[in-house]
């Protein structure tokens, strides 16, 4: 059976640049709840699982940033 390789290909559309993530100041909630830590790195805003920091990051614009947090305060995401 031959092996059988997969290739990453660059989303399309994907405008971000790679970022320097390691010495990022990574910040977490104000009560120290949660799993999700942010940083702001050249203008973007980068979030990851602090529990598995070693896991890739979501990279946000501004403005993305923006339409999740007003999305996350309006409940947009809640499971339940």
């Amino acid at each position: 059976m031959a092996e059988s390789t997969i290739q990453q290909q660059p989303l399309t559309g994907w405008d971000k640049p790679e970022l320097d993530l390691s010495t990022a100041e990574w910040q977490s909630s104000s009560q120290g709840r949660g799993d999700v830590q942010i940083a702001f790195v050249e203008g973007f805003i980068a979030m990851r699982n602090s529990g598995r920091p070693e896991s890739p990051s979501l990279i946000f614009t501004p403005a993305e940033w923006g339409a999740f947090v007003s999305g996350a305060r309006e409940g947009e995401f809640d499971l339940t």
